[in-house]
């Protein structure tokens, strides 16, 4: 799928090396589709190694895509630079107006403060909020799943008794459009302290979970609207994150244990690589789907009030 992006935009760079399409305005405007528009919250630190991870995902169909990137305005980041951030990144005030066909919302390192001890808590469930009227579809990943399910359903987390770090196999429970061409048995990286109460989950009626791991714990959940879908893991990891972040943890004294079903020997297995393509390949064709026509009224009317005004 053709990504279009700034031509100086860093991340197009290396997408190009890696073969994968990355079109600049100039040309993106001269072609005859209607693209999907995309909105990723970026709420990791090294926000430039997550643009890469999910734009690669993003890029494999056929399509063109139109990506913004949006950072909340109340917390300060520290280890992105403020020019590429000015630069690339909108602010919620800039996009409250616009319609976006999806919206992936990261995960973020604060899963061991509660979720209204987090600086920008408020502004995160303006977004939340704002998407269940703007957006067709939402994927939440680990920390953004799980505020998503607390925020939307009320759902809690609750602390692991050590970090949960590796490679998990788990195993499709409902037979879902998003899981086209999985195999029964897939692998995601997980890296998180907290997981949710799958008791509240087992008793909230208006969320299913559609993948669980062998210890009965929810992989992917599903709104019953099929608008939000949250992810546990990291489908968008590169082979080697879990190992920087291993040895980045020991860097600060942590005693972190190596991640499990990573290493074979000395050398890591990428087990996830290819559902993690199917994976948002169909949730990106879903979202075309579904989306083409009451988005453009929207957005007509939008116009329509924006001239007049």
């Amino acid at each position: 799928m053709p990504i279009r992006l700034d031509v100086d935009f860093p991340a197009k760079s290396v997408l190009e090396i890696e073969d994968i399409f990355a079109i600049d305005n100039t040309r993106a405007e001269h072609q005859d589709i209607r693209p999907l528009k995309l909105l990723i919250l970026n709420l990791m630190p090294n926000k430039i190694d997550t643009e890469i991870h999910l734009l690669r995902l993003i890029s494999q169909s056929p399509l063109q895509i139109d990506v913004d990137f949006l950072k909340v305005a109340s917390h300060d980041a520290k280890n992105t630079s403020k020019n590429h951030l000015d630069k690339f990144y909108l602010e919620f005030s800039q996009i409250v107006d616009t319609c976006y066909d999806g919206l992936i919302i990261t995960g973020a390192p604060v899963e061991q403060l509660a979720f209204t001890e987090v600086d920008y808590w408020a502004e995160l469930v303006e977004i939340m909020e704002w998407s269940q009227r703007a957006v067709t579809s939402v994927v939440h990943i680990c920390w953004g799943a799980q505020a998503g399910l607390y925020y939307h359903f009320g759902i809690d987390k609750l602390p692991f008794p050590e970090k949960m770090f590796g490679i998990y196999q788990q195993k499709i429970e409902y037979q879902h459009r998003l899981f086209r061409g999985f195999d029964d048995r897939f692998w995601m990286p997980q890296s998180r302290y907290t997981g949710i109460n799958e008791e509240q989950v087992r008793n909230q009626p208006k969320i299913k979970v559609i993948a669980k791991d062998d210890h009965a714990r929810s992989a992917i959940v599903l709104s019953e609207d099929e608008h939000d879908i949250f992810l546990m893991g990291h489908f968008e990891y590169d082979t080697d994150t879990l190992e920087k972040e291993y040895l980045r943890d020991h860097e600060r004294g942590l005693t972190t244990a190596q991640p499990e079903n990573y290493y074979e020997g000395e050398k890591i297995t990428n087990y996830w690589r290819a559902h993690a393509h199917l994976f948002y390949h169909n949730w990106l064709n879903d979202v075309y789907q579904m989306t083409p026509y009451p988005l453009t009224e929207i957005r007509q009317r939008q116009q329509k009030r924006k001239l007049k005004s």
